[in-house]
């Protein structure tokens, strides 16, 4: 059994002001010298990135749908070693979760998984005595709900008592403070969600600001001790992780990791597993760095915001030549989504402008006015293969505004809750490119695939010499 301080703070809906409290908290607990790990609920890249420019270190992200029960808490317990306090941040509205009709992948599952003590932040503008039947219809929704008190957001300093005293009093949950409304720590968004936290002029500045207020306005003392009371919880290592076939060895296979502002969706739990397999990570900048870093093995080319960076990309044709180059020669590649549309002949900006990418997948990539695709699905190959090896079925998630001429017919993505589907992704026995980004734990083989190919790739430049 493992005591693991922790507490989810969740919302209604989007919108709700999730994100900008729980940095604010991670700010306030970081200035009362607490160590601090963090969590995002669900697929999410960019609110995690805000978690770390708080705590110091990476975020982690728990998601129901890409992972079994017990992965699900031992990736809870293992990015939460050493800190004193966990915060997760929810996704959506409380239970919203898979297919838009299944409480499946919600912040109300992964509570319910980790047995975690749940905070409500309510939106109170615009209301006063209807919080109450607000925040008793989330209470009593399922009789499971774990919701055991609430924040109210946007809520007017004068106000506050007399509401606090309501619902203590009528609905016997904690208030665990206000957040009065807090203009200039407002953080913005962009078609991906939020911009990303390099972006934000002084944002340092800005959530200590935050935090300085939640020192005021918000019980801390009390959101820590509801972290202390969480209960134990049971964690086992999973077992692919303790086998005899995973692949440690005294000389790593190097794999290249795209990393700048242009390719950025990067989830440390991806990186982690593949050092846990014998993988070292060599970063790069596509956008900064004329060379690949030396005696690679293998590429991962990851998601991000290629189309805000085109023309400084298409500049660099040194790197472009040299990846298109070392790809003909059989360097294994795994690429997502921005990684994917840079592997293209050319790819669209934001200005609608089409730039050179690496040239090794055939058409265009292009803007649409719309999410393309997005939500969560399960790939599977045609061929029932991946790296020339069978993986079955691997869940994973789109989220993108641009689309392709050639997005690839080689697997098949199913929508969960749904008849919907449709053939993405460029299968060989050394690539694996397109939209759909992939979280490893939620099928190790895939990775595992990866850096098998990438060893029998460096074995073959050996034997070559």
């Amino acid at each position: 059994m493992k005591n693991i301080p922790r507490f989810l703070i969740t919302a209604g809906a989007s919108g709700s002001g999730k994100t900008l409290v729980t940095c604010g908290i991670l700010q306030a607990f970081k200035n009362r010298g607490l160590s601090v790990a963090s969590f995002k609920c669900g697929p999410d890249y960019i609110d995690p990135m805000f978690h770390a420019k708080v705590i110091g270190t990476a975020s982690a992200n728990l998601d129901t749908f890409f992972t079994e029960e017990e992965t699900t808490r031992y990736l809870l317990e293992e990015n939460s070693r050493g800190c004193e306090i966990s915060v997760m941040e929810g996704v959506m509205g409380y239970y919203d979760g898979v297919g838009g009709t299944t409480t499946k992948a919600s912040a109300y599952d992964l509570a319910k998984v980790t047995k975690t003590p749940v905070v409500l932040l309510v939106n109170c503008k615009g209301m006063s005595v209807s919080i109450l039947p607000y925040i008793e219809g989330f209470v009593k929704y399922q009789k499971d709900s774990g919701i055991e008190g609430v924040l109210l957001n946007q809520m007017s300093p004068m106000l506050y008592p007399r509401v606090k005293k309501l619902i203590e009093d009528q609905l016997s949950i904690s208030v665990y403070g206000y957040i009065p409304p807090v203009e200039e720590c407002d953080l913005k968004s962009r078609h991906l969600g939020l911009v990303l936290p390099d972006e934000i002029g002084e944002l340092r500045e800005k959530l200590n600001r935050l935090a300085a207020v939640l020192e005021d306005t918000v019980d801390l003392d009390g959101l820590l001790r509801l972290g202390k009371s969480a209960p134990d919880l049971e964690v086992k290592t999973p077992d692919f992780l303790i086998k005899s076939n995973m692949k440690q060895e005294k000389s790593p296979v190097r794999i290249g990791v795209s990393k700048d502002e242009a390719f950025c969706f990067l989830y440390a739990d991806n990186l982690r597993i593949l050092e846990k397999m014998g993988a070292k990570i060599c970063y790069f900048s596509p956008l900064h760095e004329e060379h690949l870093p030396n005696d690679l093995d293998g590429l991962l080319l990851c998601g991000g915001y290629p189309e805000l960076f085109g023309k400084k990309l298409e500049e660099n044709e040194t790197l472009r030549l040299e990846i298109r180059k070392k790809l003909q020669q059989g360097l294994p590649l795994l690429a997502e989504c921005g990684g994917f549309m840079y592997l293209h002949d050319t790819f669209e900006d934001m200005e609608g402008n089409f730039c050179k990418g690496i040239g090794h997948i055939t058409g265009k990539s292009y803007r649409t006015p719309r999410l393309s695709r997005f939500g969560y699905i399960q790939v599977n190959s045609k061929n029932g293969k991946l790296f020339g090896t069978d993986t079955g079925s691997c869940p994973a998630h789109e989220f993108h505004y641009f689309d392709s001429t050639n997005c690839g017919t080689d697997c098949y993505a199913a929508k969960p809750e749904s008849s919907r589907g449709w053939d993405c992704l460029h299968v060989t026995d050394t690539m694996l490119a397109g939209f759909p980004h992939f979280y490893y734990y939620g099928n190790p083989r895939l990775p595992m695939a990866f850096t098998d190919c990438c060893r029998a790739y460096r074995k073959h430049k050996k034997e070559g010499l």
